[in-house]
């Protein structure tokens, strides 16, 4: 069920994308406003992420879930009603809003019916639905666009959102807090509510905040990508905008269906042989997606280009499957939907200056260049991924040789 809501969630933000050059037309807009556009959904969506999390450790998560659909769904639909720069960006920015509650909860959710032993394999599942959610945003958003205009697909989708709510409400169910976990479900469900002080215990926890620095890293990359690739696609390859839509997401994505399924499974294997394995397999996604990523930018064959981007797709997955089941390694279960609001935050924060920095880039440097750019920034997130693995593993063994000390 939730893997449907959360197909929604990203075919919703990224049907937009798709008709970026007939946004431009019609509302004669520039490239830079279009990145506002796209930045001010994950502006909001940071703002209100670590409220979204602390909410979701203390209320109900099936009704924030329930409630975060139908509002977005509703703001999705509400786009069709734009026809100014200022509207457009406004009522983006509210359909962060209602997709920032998602993700906190759903991760708690999902947390309480996996243990450590399986979590990395059902969020990869689970993740699959991001990948099938852009794909199905961009390719129905493109062929619409072309056809029956660019305000179609967000009545679409809007309304499929809300048909998605009402049967939910029906079927989908809360589990009990903790359950899965070696751990007195009662700590976990009268925690009292004191967000300042949550939100210091996470800052001091330094491998959260590693985590977190990473995923900042990891949403630039791709925020670039759900942005500007069916433009660049439509400029520099003269691909229809229903061609641009499908090719700008459907390699990409489904070669993350298969690495994400890679890397929970690994990360799982991993993990039950030492301590930071989800780490571990995150970085080498990181580190072995880079020269794919410098491809992307600069192929001039179209069979090159795919080739380079079911490579970056493939090795993106590979570190998504394990972006809430890591951080879950290392917080405690009554903060697992603070410290996932606070990564959502963060990291949507830094993805959501892409679109505007890839946009000021490609004015003095070209699309290309600015593309093939974010290979730096991959680089640099995979060395910070594969040092914070090495120190929890050296903190472990540490840990394990002082409990060895202390019986003799």
């Amino acid at each position: 069920m939730l893997w449907f809501v959360c197909f929604l969630n990203y075919a919703d933000r990224q049907a937009i994308f798709s008709i970026f050059p007939l946004l431009g037309t019609k509302l004669h807009l520039t490239s830079v406003q279009l990145g506002v556009i796209g930045g001010s959904f994950m502006w909001m969506y940071a703002v209100c992420g670590p409220m979204a999390g602390w909410l979701s450790d203390h209320f109900s998560r099936r009704s924030l879930i329930l409630g975060a659909l139908v509002f977005w769904s509703l703001m999705t639909a509400a786009t069709a009603l734009a026809h100014t720069f200022a509207s457009l960006t406004l009522i983006r920015a509210l359909g962060g809003l209602g997709e920032a509650f998602y993700f906190p909860a759903a991760m708690s959710m999902m947390s309480d019916y996996h243990g450590p032993a399986t979590r990395s394999r059902a969020m990869s599942v689970h993740q699959s639905s991001v990948y099938a959610g852009s794909i199905a945003g961009g390719a129905i958003s493109g062929f619409l666009g072309q056809y029956y205009g660019w305000r179609s697909s967000f009545l679409f989708f809007g309304a499929a959102g809300m048909v998605l709510g009402l049967l939910l409400l029906v079927f989908l169910e809360e589990p009990a807090r903790g359950a899965a976990d070696i751990r007195s479900m009662e700590t976990a469900v009268r925690e009292p509510w004191r967000p300042i002080e949550d939100i210091r215990e996470i800052f001091s926890n330094r491998t959260a905040m590693f985590l977190v620095l990473a995923f900042i890293g990891a949403n630039f990359v791709a925020a670039v990508f759900l942005t500007w690739m069916p433009t660049f696609l439509h400029q520099k390859f003269h691909m229809s905008l229903s061609l641009s839509g499908l090719n700008s997401t459907v390699y990409i994505q489904i070669a993350s269906v298969l690495g994400v399924l890679t890397g929970g499974a690994l990360a799982d294997s991993w993990q039950r042989r030492f301590r930071g394995g989800r780490m571990l397999a995150q970085s080498l996604g990181l580190f072995c997606g880079v020269p794919f990523l410098f491809l992307t930018g600069w192929s001039r064959s179209l069979v090159l280009l795919i080739t380079a981007m079911i490579g970056f797709g493939y090795f993106k997955g590979l570190y998504d499957a394990n972006i809430f089941a890591s951080l879950y390694d290392v917080v405690p279960i009554e903060r697992r939907g603070a410290s996932a609001g606070i990564l959502n935050s963060l990291g949507w924060l830094g993805g959501g200056f892409a679109p505007v920095i890839i946009a000021l880039g490609a004015a003095h440097y070209g699309m290309s260049a600015s593309i093939s750019t974010t290979a730096v920034v991959y680089l640099m997130t995979g060395l910070l991924m594969l040092y914070t693995a090495r120190r929890l593993e050296r903190e472990s063994k540490m840990s394990a040789n002082n409990n060895e000390t202390g019986k003799y």
